[in-house]
């Protein structure tokens, strides 16, 4: 068996469907899994919210996580990280009659959700629009509520999770798409296992060589214009491999 952390409730990205898991993280998984020599019967789900991913892995409740989870020099004193598998970026999404924000610097005055505990929406306040009023809401499904009623006019976090918000929205909601910062998601790992991260980025690696990596970016944000930015993507996954 192998255990692999990720989000229940991340539209596109981890999700929990009765009782199947979708989306892209839980694709490039499943991937990885099988390239590890598991089926798919082999492998057990378990939730990993944002505020316990290095204590999961430090305790071993599970053997890796792919959660929207970016590598940070923070993390890696905790964790090791192997990928990145996808280089995101923080955007905004919109109702999509809404033609009044094209870009964060436009959020002044205007009413913007985000998760509790997410950074994303103080950094559009510090860096682009200072009279922004923010709007913390317990997840991504809540926020994207509160924009179809009107309550707030964006919700902002990275660019994959609001394409698949925006996917389930059935034409309703839209991304901006144009990113303004880079997010590399990475594979948590236990800290310092630079054979067990070598093992998954030569997985990620044929997953981008086989066209695989870039049917399941298209299979869970279908209906949207997504795409990861080129400048970045696909990534070249070298993280952990060796002692830095």
């Amino acid at each position: 068996m192998i255990k692999i952390g990720i989000k229940f409730d991340q539209p596109g990205v981890g999700f929990k469907k009765s009782g199947t898991y979708v989306g892209f993280d839980v694709d490039v998984a499943r991937y990885i899994a099988q390239e590890l020599g598991y089926s798919e019967d082999q492998i057990e789900w378990k939730e990993a919210p944002s505020k316990q991913r290095e204590a999961m892995l430090q305790n071993g409740d599970v053997d890796m996580i792919l959660a929207s989870y970016s590598i940070t020099d923070a993390r890696k004193r905790a964790v090791s990280f192997a990928g990145p598998y996808l280089v995101a970026g923080q955007d905004l999404m919109v109702r999509s009659d809404d033609h009044s924000i094209s870009g964060p610097e436009d959020l002044n005055g205007k009413r913007l959700c985000s998760v509790t505990g997410s950074t994303s929406a103080v950094v559009v306040k510090e860096k682009f629009a200072n009279e922004v009023q923010l709007m913390q809401q317990p997840g991504y499904a809540e926020c994207a509520t509160a924009l179809f009623s009107g309550i707030v006019d964006a919700v902002t976090t990275d660019d994959i999770i609001l394409a698949g918000l925006a996917a389930a929205s059935r034409g309703r909601l839209r991304v901006i798409g144009k990113p303004f910062t880079t997010e590399y998601y990475g594979v948590g790992i236990k800290k310092g296992d630079t054979a067990f991260a070598t093992r998954i980025n030569n997985a990620i690696r044929s997953m981008i060589n086989d066209g695989s990596w870039k049917r399941a970016i298209e299979d869970n944000t279908r209906g949207t214009d997504y795409m990861p930015n080129p400048e970045f993507n696909p990534p070249s996954p070298t993280e952990g491999e060796q002692h830095e």
